[in-house]
């Protein structure tokens, strides 16, 4: 059973390289799109920006639509529109035709990811869900930071059609190996969609959302500057641009890694760790950026801490509503969304009214509002806790209940 679990975990998380592979896989293509198709970058770009818009808009209403039906048939639903997409992607005849290929398939990219958290952190015990995620977490960000260069590699070696037939053959791949070895997995206890909703409801729950939509703008604000920052700044080669971006994204795996162990052991103190170390880290960036041998050092703790955050983000959310995880994942996918478009555009006004070298001011301010909020939301928990155990105490001390407590006694 447990080798069985562990599988089903492995697909789920190749499924979701695939997955996020797709999505951002396009920015390592965008040059070659912008020159085939006649388009700007800006253009371009599009592609990737009303991808992620997509995502964000769907996050919280396609899983839970899709929550009650059986989960295999949804991964093969959401696989299937993926490998359409990707096929008609190849054969666009023109850019409006691409777009429409793209954006259509990333209103159901939450359901596949949403899915995957939930049944990954269901497949073992509780107290194992932390590890279990982690290995989603790692196909997310290997589709993230490994799809790029790999995309653009293709391109440049060879074709356009032939990095994009890279999409489709991951997909197909997950789409048949979901067939043959998943088994079917019906829902049993379906949750209303009113249950389901009503948990938005929960000022925890809207606090988490706050928190992760700081934490990933503190993250991606700065990170998606990170090449422009590497040549303007830090004032390196494109060779070693391309070699420090990779360190990066090998670092943001390994990260993933750590994580899942550190969750398990103590979730609050690994939050904690994560946002006092990440605004250290971008405090040393502001002040040694320009600098070869730190900057090396600090991009190699900024993938370290980008993988713990994925992970972080994604248990704080799905915590603050256990009892909707579906709905929650959709959520967290949501909030992550808006968390790097509105990190990423304070960044673009940064480096536009005072250069480059001020986009690291976005993620320490962004971290340290997300320290404001996380602190205060755990001081909050605390004190919850404690006063939960003063009224069990004072209850259980009460002259009836001890009165009783003899009475049973007596009787037994």
């Amino acid at each position: 059973m447990l080798k069985k679990n562990n599988m089903l975990v492995y697909i789920l998380a190749v499924g979701v390289f695939g997955i996020l592979n797709t999505e951002m896989g396009f920015v390592g293509v965008l040059p070659f799109i912008a020159s085939q198709f006649d388009v700007s970058i800006m253009e371009a770009g599009t592609l990737v920006s009303l991808f992620a818009l997509g995502v964000a808009i769907a996050g919280p209403t396609m899983p839970l639509l899709f929550s009650g039906i059986n989960r295999k048939l949804v991964m093969l639903m959401v696989l299937g529109i993926f490998i359409l997409g990707n096929i008609v992607s190849i054969f666009a005849p023109n850019f409006t035709i691409l777009l429409i290929a793209r954006v259509i398939p990333a209103f159901f990219h939450p359901i596949y990811c949403s899915l995957a958290f939930s049944v990954a952190a269901a497949s073992v015990k509780p107290e194992l869900a932390p590890k279990a995620v982690t290995k989603i977490v790692i196909g997310v960000s290997a589709g993230m930071v490994i799809g790029v260069p790999i995309s653009n590699f293709i391109a440049g070696a060879f074709s356009l059609k032939m990095a994009l037939s890279f999409f489709a053959f991951i997909n197909v791949f997950v789409f048949l190996v979901t067939l043959i070895f998943v088994p079917s997995m019906p829902v049993k206890q379906r949750l209303s969609y009113g249950s389901q909703i009503s948990v938005l409801k929960k000022p925890m729950l809207l606090i988490s959302i706050l928190a992760v939509i700081l934490m990933n703008g503190a993250v991606f604000g700065v990170f998606n500057y990170l090449a422009e920052y590497l040549g303007h700044v830090t004032a390196v080669s494109l060779s070693t641009t391309s070699v420090m971006l990779f360190v990066y994204g090998a670092m943001n795996i390994f990260g993933s890694m750590l994580a899942g162990e550190l969750l398990t052991r103590n979730a609050l103190h690994t939050v904690r760790f994560f946002i006092i170390a990440l605004f250290g880290m971008y405090s040393l960036l502001f002040l040694g950026g320009q600098f070869l041998i730190p900057m090396i050092i600090l991009t190699i703790l900024w993938g370290l801490l980008g993988g713990i955050n994925a992970n972080a983000t994604q248990y704080w959310i799905s915590h603050a509503a256990p009892e909707a995880p579906d709905l929650a994942n959709g959520v967290f996918l949501t909030s992550a969304n808006l968390g790097t478009t509105l990190g990423t555009a304070v960044g673009g006004v940064f480096i536009a009214e005072w250069g480059t070298p001020y986009v690291v001011l976005v993620g320490l301010s962004f971290i340290a509002l997300a320290g404001l909020v996380i602190f205060a939301q755990i001081n909050c928990l605390t004190e919850k806790n404690s006063l939960n155990l003063k009224k069990v105490l004072e209850l259980e001390s009460s002259p009836g209940i001890i009165l009783k407590k003899k009475k049973k006694n007596t009787v037994l």
